[in-house]
């Protein structure tokens, strides 16, 4: 005989923190935003921009693709390297 499938657990997901989600941006909103919080761009290698942002623990490093629109995904990563939060990138 075969078991039945335990009970889905329907609360999964339901205690996370909602965060706005992530829409692909031109570059220029991306390095604008980036500023805003305090980088400085300091160089390009091929089509990618370096923005840095000196802390008292070290040196944030954001790369970013100068792209005319940079993807989701990307624009996540980027959002993670600025030790940023969606919510607070969405409010430079």
């Amino acid at each position: 005989m075969s078991r039945p499938a335990p009970p889905r657990c329907r609360s999964y997901g339901a205690s996370r923190s909602r965060s706005p989600p992530v829409r692909p941006l031109p570059y220029r909103e991306v390095a604008r935003r980036l500023i805003a919080a305090g980088f400085v761009q300091r160089g390009q290698r091929g089509s990618h921009v370096k923005f840095t942002k000196q802390q008292d623990d070290g040196t944030l490093v954001a790369i970013v693709p100068r792209h005319r629109e940079v993807e989701a995904g990307t624009l996540r990563s980027i959002i993670r390297q600025a030790g940023l939060t969606a919510r607070e990138f969405d409010r430079l």
